[in-house]
């Protein structure tokens, strides 16, 4: 009998440790004075991953799938760091009023996210990026050498496991900071041609750019990967003459990794826009090398409206949009003149910042074949404000009101999704420029002078 208890017993063990590995993290909360009804979950490319109902109460709880890596989550415009891992556990308690200050985990879990609003804070009493790159190079190298030294330091008591990935995502990140130094201490100092010492250090050399395991897991090594890129594309483009999308796509022949040759076509393809007069040349060149047939058939589409926006093709219309000054227009009204178009709303002040600019413009081409018209894409409720405003600002040309605001067909037709947005049509209808160079840019004086308007 004794021999079978054993037995028994023997298998109950065995039984209790043949269980399946847990392939989630469990996240959950209570936030005081929440941003928002909902927690977003970001992975570490910001790629959105799900969506956490937050109560009334500000308490939450979720599961998050197959985790291992560098995370976020947006609170409203609030955002913070998450490291998840499958068998994690982790609850969060804090204040959203004091945000990042109040940050503090408790659960498996908890000492590696704790280190990680740590080092937030940290970093942020260092100073912003915009200061930091405006320190003179002993400086900034100062500093820099410093904040990597605490960051490494906070990282004593945590997960030995974790603290070895963060160890070199942390030397990635200096890498990437120092790498930048010459060219953003140019424009924090608006010094173009400011070059670093011959004795600043040269971190880049040696490194190796074609790590698909790190390129996957730490955003700080894509980023320099990125970033060095860019800037060979930039001086082949340089040196032959030719365009920085023709290097890119030269320049992605050449990478080893398909990965990082397949995320970086991803990120050019983004560049197929009618904002970029070389995106014909891009197109063909991503058509060419691809091996992904879902991002040709998205990059044709997108592509196609290009094509359908591009300088001779007849330009999108609107038809009976309020006039300030009594009635409604349409844009074949105005057919006859060059059109000038200023997107615009009252609530934007990017878009007045251009108005000076633009009465100035307009006061010069005042007696030539030339209309200025101002589209505002206000919302119906904000109308007696558009109204007042153009009133009192004492705007001129002719001042429209879209019908539907961002909705409305003919913005949706150029593909507007940020204002200002300015656009050049000649006088028989046909796209001169579908974005136009602003009031404040001299390039439009000298684009209108092209065409002796």
């Amino acid at each position: 009998m004794r021999k079978l208890m054993l037995g028994l017993l023997a298998l109950s063990f065995a039984s209790c440790n043949n269980t399946e590995p847990v392939n989630y993290a469990l996240f959950k909360g209570t936030i005081k004075n929440p941003n928002s009804k909902t927690l977003a979950i970001l992975d570490g490319s910001n790629n959105f991953i799900k969506k956490i109902d937050v109560s009334e109460e500000g308490v939450f709880s979720d599961t998050i799938f197959n985790a291992n890596g560098y995370y976020a989550f947006n609170d409203g415009k609030e955002s913070s760091a998450l490291y998840l891992k499958d068998g994690y556990d982790i609850s969060l308690a804090m204040d959203a009023k004091e945000f990042d200050e109040t940050i503090k985990y408790s659960g498996e879990g908890s000492d590696v996210n704790n280190y990680l609003a740590q080092k937030f804070l940290i970093k942020e009493k260092a100073g912003s990026t915009f200061q930091l790159y405006g320190l003179d190079e002993p400086k900034y190298l100062e500093t820099m050498n410093a904040l990597n030294e605490e960051l490494k330091k906070s990282l004593d008591n945590v997960d030995t496991q974790f603290a070895e990935k963060e160890k070199l995502n942390l030397n990635y990140e200096h890498i990437g900071n120092l790498s930048n130094y010459e060219l953003y201490h140019g424009y924090a100092t608006k010094n173009k041609d400011f070059k670093v010492s011959d004795s600043f250090p040269n971190v880049l050399e040696g490194l190796d750019f074609s790590n698909e395991e790190h390129y996957k897991l730490y955003d700080s090594y894509k980023g320099i990967v990125g970033a060095n890129f860019s800037k060979i594309a930039r001086e082949n483009s340089k040196e032959n003459g030719t365009s920085y999308e023709a290097a890119a796509i030269e320049q992605l022949k050449g990478l080893k990794s398909e990965v990082i040759k397949n995320d970086i076509l991803l990120n050019l393809a983004d560049q197929v826009s009618v904002m970029n007069p070389n995106a014909e040349e891009l197109y063909k060149g991503i058509m060419e090398i691809s091996n992904d047939e879902k991002l040709k058939e998205r990059l044709t589409a997108q592509y196609n409206i290009v094509l359908k926006l591009a300088q001779g093709k007849d330009s999108p219309a609107f038809a009976n949009y309020e006039n300030h000054a009594g009635g409604t227009t349409s844009l074949s009204d105005l057919k006859g003149k060059y059109i000038y178009i200023d997107v615009w709303a009252t609530w934007c002040k990017p878009c007045k910042d251009e108005i000076p600019f633009l009465k100035k413009v307009e006061e010069k081409y005042h007696d030539k074949n030339i209309e200025f018209v101002s589209i505002s894409i206000d919302e119906p409720k904000d109308h007696d404000l558009w109204k007042k405003m153009v009133s009192d600002e004492n705007l001129g040309g002719t001042q429209l009101m879209a019908d539907s605001a961002w909705r409305s067909q003919f913005v949706q037709e150029y593909q507007i999704q940020g204002i200002p947005r300015f656009i050049l049509i000649d006088p028989t209808g046909k796209i001169v420029n579908s974005f136009a160079p602003r009031p404040s840019d001299p390039r439009l004086t000298t684009l209108l002078d092209e065409l002796k308007i």
